[in-house]
């Protein structure tokens, strides 16, 4: 797996290209192994710890795993057919499903989205805040801001080109995930923690209809690792700490400072919840989401 410096995090935006197949694999190699694209969050901690703790060898599974800056590369990468499955978040599955690109939510996933104020901030009602548009942070935004605030949203793509503009001033606050949030609370930013009033974050792991029906059990075995993963970091949190600095190479100094999801074990978002995303989507966007729950959703990888 691809390591990502402090300095690539902080100064330059690009991101992580995806991995090559191996030249002469052969179709039961290509069964039990997967591509996934992951993003530099606190929701990566499970699968960066199965895969350093062999879970996934020891089921018989090579999992390639990717790491994107840009939830838009990462993207691209799954419709074009280089990724089997990706981390990603609710709005950005529940619009690409339905504008006809063919995947399925197997298990939702657990981040964390503090918030970053800009030094100097003082408190009034306009403010600026830094957000990918179609993504989790504006959604988080307005669940989190919007009863107190005038928003005026700047869309940031870029995970590094957001963390800039708040050190810079030029928002004043910003979604940024954790771990990356502490490594701005770390250059003197303030972090702000809100409560999730949900059973779900709006995240999860989504995968191809493709690999769905040629690498049906390889995915089974992901989950299989991913729940035993979710037991390790539930006996000690301190592994998705240190996966999270060791994987992402940032500064150890924020080990304690991470404000850690409770992490669950592989679940399918309810109903209820997917239809909050899509009621969301419907007023922000001002469009209609015709697509069924049960077209979105693949629960028999899922342990509860």
């Amino acid at each position: 797996m691809k390591k990502l410096g402090l300095a690539l995090i902080l100064l330059v935006f690009l991101t992580a290209g995806c991995g090559t197949t191996l030249k002469g694999e052969t179709k039961e190699i290509n069964a039990s192994s997967l591509k996934i694209g992951l993003m530099p969050a606190a929701d990566s901690a499970p699968i960066l710890l199965a895969e350093q703790r062999g879970y996934f060898k020891e089921l018989g599974l090579d999992v390639d795993i990717e790491i994107y800056l840009n939830a838009v590369n990462r993207q691209s990468a799954l419709q074009t057919g280089q990724l089997d499955g990706a981390m990603t978040d609710l709005i950005a599955a529940v619009n690409n499903i339905q504008n006809g690109f063919d995947m399925k939510i197997t298990t939702s996933t657990d981040g964390s989205f503090p918030f970053l104020v800009r030094k100097g901030f003082e408190e009034k009602k306009d403010i600026t805040v830094g957000v990918m548009e179609v993504s989790v942070s504006n959604f988080l935004s307005d669940e989190y801001l919007k009863s107190k605030y005038n928003m005026k949203k700047i869309y940031i793509d870029e995970i590094p080109a957001r963390l800039e503009m708040i050190k810079e001033g030029k928002v004043d606050m910003a979604s940024i995930p954790e771990p990356m949030a502490s490594m701005g609370e770390l250059n003197g930013l303030e972090k702000r923690v809100f409560e999730n009033k949900d059973h779900f974050m709006p995240e999860a792991m989504v995968f191809t209809a493709r690999a769905l029906k040629e690498k049906e059990q390889a995915i089974k075995l992901f989950h299989q690792a991913f729940d035993r993963a979710v037991d390790d970091i539930k006996r000690d949190d301190t592994l998705a700490r240190d996966i999270l600095i060791d994987k992402l190479q940032l500064d150890p100094r924020i080990r304690d400072m991470m404000v850690l999801p409770v992490y669950h074990h592989t679940r399918v978002p309810d109903e209820a919840y997917i239809n909050k995303i899509v009621q969301w989507i419907e007023k922000v966007q001002g469009t209609d989401i015709t697509v069924e729950y049960e077209d979105m959703t693949e629960g028999k990888f899922a342990s509860q």
